[in-house]
């Protein structure tokens, strides 16, 4: 194989000479007294009868013997003819590139039914958006609740904020509710679910997603030089409660404001001796 990829180089060589305008005797074609195997014994006599002068005799004698080193041979194939047909091919991948580009960013990968489910599963569900008639922060009311986010659970009331691990489907000032809730109580009675509570629910609004404090892990084993040190900070995402609802409220109470009572002064008297 060696030998005859050596021998169609010299050829391609010699007829690349031929070819030139002003051609010139070259000592590869003096010196050429071996051809390939492969030729007939009628090339063998045009071989020796020809001479570098001669170049059209020389093309219509031996074919042309081109190496394809690469795998991607359309061009020497010549299975593209025309420049304009490879623009317009372009010019159709980048349309679907596009196309497929908008499609991902609509889709995001997921279907809502999809992002509801995993939702669910972690134990919230997405209402809406916060409107300006709603309103966030009420009076207090004598009523808990435990709910469970993820992995987590909380002890809640109206008005309180609670950090839990990044919450994936939701945007700041969404409105949630929190349905896996596991316990309700008030001052009259306490609700205790196996494990949840169908009709309990604790509404809730998204305020921020925020990263928590720097966590350090270092590593080390002793009397191997190794030590290692990463830093880590949590994703976690800041939430409102709002309402509670699933048990009968009290009647707030009205805090009685102590009267201060005028206090007389004592007058002294001198007393007489």
């Amino acid at each position: 194989m060696a030998n005859r990829r050596c021998i169609q180089t010299l050829i391609s060589r010699c007829f690349c000479i031929s070819h030139s305008p002003n051609p010139s005797p070259h000592p590869i074609l003096k010196t050429l007294t071996i051809a390939p195997h492969f030729l007939l014994q009628t090339e063998y006599s045009t071989v020796q009868s020809l001479t570098p002068t001669d170049p059209g005799k020389i093309c219509s004698a031996f074919p042309s013997f081109s190496r394809h080193l690469c795998s991607d041979n359309r061009t020497s194939m010549g299975s593209i003819d025309n420049d304009g047909d490879e623009e317009e091919e372009e010019e159709e991948d980048d349309d679907d590139d596009e196309s497929e580009d908008e499609e991902r960013v609509h889709l995001s990968g997921k279907s809502d039914e999809q992002k509801a489910e995993e939702a669910a599963e972690i134990g919230y569900k997405v209402i809406g958006l916060l409107e300006e008639s709603d309103r966030v922060f009420k009076p207090y009311e004598p009523v808990f609740a435990v709910v469970q986010v993820g992995s987590h659970q909380f002890k809640v009331s109206n008005g309180d904020s609670i950090f839990v691990e990044k919450l994936k489907y939701c945007d700041v000032n969404d409105k949630l509710i929190l349905n896996r809730v596991l316990m309700l109580g008030s001052t009259a009675q306490t609700i205790i679910g196996r494990p949840v509570l169908p009709d309990a629910a604790v509404h809730a609004v998204v305020e921020e997603h925020a990263l928590d404090a720097k966590v350090i892990i270092f590593k080390k084993k002793r009397r191997k030089n190794y030590r290692r040190t990463k830093g880590h900070r949590q994703e976690l995402t800041k939430l409102r409660i709002t309402d509670i609802q699933g048990i009968a409220k009290p009647e707030p109470i009205p805090s009685m404001k102590t009267e201060k009572r005028a206090t007389k002064k004592v007058e002294k008297t001198a007393v007489s001796a």
